[in-house]
């Protein structure tokens, strides 16, 4: 059985870095448009809040820049397998844990990105680093819960996806349906 797993394996076609370059850039794309998105429709209900009190913006540039910018923050936690490690635990455990683990790594590259920013305007890391913690803190905080919230859904979507079987999940999602009386338990308990 063990030298029959190897030779299938060994048929197995390996990706070709072009064809690999093509799906992570896929992936990429499609993150960043649905953070996007997320951040889209923060940005419009900050600007209601913000019109009703007279102060009207627009800042349409800033959810595109911080959607890729996670996006890439995010597929280098994919890229570094994070959360992968776990043991035996029910799908909704492993959605909540890689959902904690992606936001404290969200968490931590954005404080870098803040030192950094802060570094390219002449202020020191200790400086930027205070105003993060400081005043910006209910704000980070307020950030955080928004993430978690973007992070679950996408994460459990990658985790259905593998759990269901390579494009199962998309042809589930895109296939048509016949009805709304597919057979299932419900049918059986009419009968």
């Amino acid at each position: 059985m063990k030298g029959r797993l190897m030779t299938i394996e060994k048929a197995r076609p390996t990706a070709t870095i072009a064809e690999r370059a093509k799906r992570e850039l896929k992936e990429y794309a499609l993150l960043s448009v649905y953070l996007y998105v997320c951040f889209g429709a923060l940005v419009l209900y900050k600007m209601a809040i913000l019109g009703s009190q007279g102060v009207h913006v627009s800042a349409f540039g800033v959810p595109i820049i911080k959607a890729l910018i996670l996006g890439k923050f995010i597929l280098l936690g994919h890229a570094m397998k994070l959360g992968e490690r776990y043991g035996r635990l029910r799908l909704v455990s492993v959605i909540a844990y890689k959902a904690g683990l992606y936001l404290l790594l969200l968490i931590v590259l954005s404080i870098v990105e803040e030192a950094i920013v802060g570094l390219s305007n002449g202020r020191t890391i200790a400086a930027t680093l205070s105003e993060v913690g400081g005043a910006k803190l209910p704000e980070l905080l307020a950030t955080s819960m928004v993430m978690l919230l973007i992070l679950i859904p996408y994460l459990a979507s990658r985790e259905f996806a593998v759990a269901l079987g390579e494009g199962r999940l998309w042809g589930l999602l895109l296939e048509y349906r016949d009805s709304l009386d597919h057979g299932g338990p419900a049918h059986v308990a009419k009968e």
